[in-house]
């Protein structure tokens, strides 16, 4: 890779996307986990809490700090603030004690039906509980600190994190009229990129309704499902909806998986309702669905390869089955399912989470030139910027190879003829990586 190509596969612009945390942990981030265990092992409690979360801190593509966590380091005690999303955790750490809450609500504006979500909720937490005190409504964290260890602190602190934010959610779209507390940190959206988040959503309603028209009228249920899977995964990762939208969206796909006695074509109807529902949707009220913040934990638990892997080799048969039965309208949807899926379901490493995320950006180039970013492909004569293309799968690769010395650049090995064939050799190579590390 010469230096030209290393340039090329640099851009300044930074909007987030997805539910992970869209920034760059530590470098030294396994070191500073392991002095954290260390600490912990010779009693040094509250140098071992602040290495704790160093290694939890992320950065911007300037390896600047997000600042989200903040920390004030006293002799006897160290105070934090940790951002997850809507949900902002403040703790003390003594020698003997940690404590963390979040604040959800005013104590006295919960009503029946949330004082029964949040009773229901609280049975839910393995770790954290709800309390209320005088005035609000809070999730805590207690520990001793006698036997503590960075893996016996990182999954309760997480669950406190992520089961605070996803509450803040729901309460804010199934109960609007209650105001949520402590949430000065999250910041709204200028209007040019909600305008373009609004017209996109709209778009791609126009050309679901277009494609589900002219499917072919007998046996097209599976079509249509990956036709409205692919819209819901697809808003979700491009637009980052929070609140209402986000509640609604997840709720449809989790049902649309979950549910074993309803059939297809039932599942099918309920999406497309709601689609209905988001295209009568007006700009004020989308607007009120977006915010953004910082984060520290990311939502989806880690996946193996090995399941990454597997799915896209089950997708990239189903794409064989439509093609060998002449359905080859549906197959593009399909590639594009594949990506939204996965970065949707799987919690993944940075090299696949970087390489799902460039193969998103080729895929949908209206929307991200819309946004200001590169095109990597023009759909209208189906042609590819294969140097820029090449140039970051090099990149991706190169920056991951001191941790994975077994990894291996593939742009190479690229079907550049079209979108389908494309697609496939991306997938085909997502397949072969090797991360076996040192």
């Amino acid at each position: 890779m010469n230096w030209m190509s290393f340039f090329e596969s640099k851009e300044s612009i930074n909007y987030s996307f997805g539910k992970g945390i869209n920034a760059q942990i530590a470098d030294d981030e396994e070191e500073l986990f392991n002095l954290s265990s260390k600490e912990f092992e010779n009693k040094n409690i509250l140098k071992a809490y602040e290495y704790f979360f160093r290694s939890l801190e992320n950065y911007n593509s300037e390896n600047v700090t997000n600042e989200n966590i903040l920390l004030e380091i006293g002799s006897d005690e160290l105070l934090f603030t940790l951002y997850q999303g809507s949900a902002k955790v403040t703790g003390k750490i003594t020698k003997k004690t940690f404590y963390a809450e979040v604040i959800i609500i005013k104590k006295s504006v919960a009503n029946v039906a949330l004082k029964r979500y949040i009773l229901e909720r609280n049975y839910q937490l393995t770790y954290a509980n709800y309390f209320s005190d005088d005035k609000y409504i809070k999730i805590k964290l207690f520990h001793d600190n006698s036997t503590m260890s960075p893996q016996k602190i990182f999954f309760p602190i997480r669950e406190l994190a992520l089961n605070s934010d996803f509450d803040k959610e729901h309460i804010k779209s199934e109960f609007s009229e209650i105001k949520l507390e402590e949430i000065k940190h999250l910041s709204t959206l200028d209007d040019e990129e909600l305008q373009i988040k609004y017209n996109y959503l709209k778009i791609w309603i126009e050309e679901i309704e277009t494609k589900v028209a002219t499917l072919p009228s007998n046996d097209n249920a599976g079509m249509q499902s990956f036709l409205y899977l692919d819209f819901l995964f697809k808003v979700d990762y491009l637009l980052v909806p929070k609140f209402t939208i986000n509640q609604k969206l997840a709720k449809k796909i989790r049902e649309y998986f979950s549910s074993e006695s309803t059939t297809i074509e039932a599942k099918n109807e309920e999406i497309r309702e709601y689609v209905t529902q988001l295209k009568e949707l007006s700009y004020e009220n989308f607007c009120k669905n977006f915010y953004s913040a910082k984060y520290t934990f990311n939502q989806v638990d880690k996946s193996s390869y090995d399941d990454i892997s597997n799915f896209i080799n089950d997708s990239l048969s189903k794409i064989k089955w439509y093609k060998t039965n002449r359905y080859p309208q549906i197959i593009p949807t399909i590639y594009s399912y594949i990506s939204f899926h996965s970065l949707y379901n799987y919690g993944m490493n940075t090299v696949l989470q970087d390489l799902f995320a460039l193969l998103v950006k080729i895929q949908n180039p209206a929307y991200f030139s819309a946004l200001g970013y590169k095109i990597y492909f023009n759909k209208e004569d189906e042609t590819f910027n294969k140097r820029t293309i090449s140039a970051h799968i090099d990149t991706i690769i190169k920056n991951n190879q001191e941790k994975y010395p077994a990894l291996e650049t593939f742009s190479d090995e690229l079907n550049f003829t079209g979108f389908n064939e494309f697609s496939n050799s991306y997938y085909t190579q997502l397949q072969n990586l090797n991360f076996e590390d040192i």
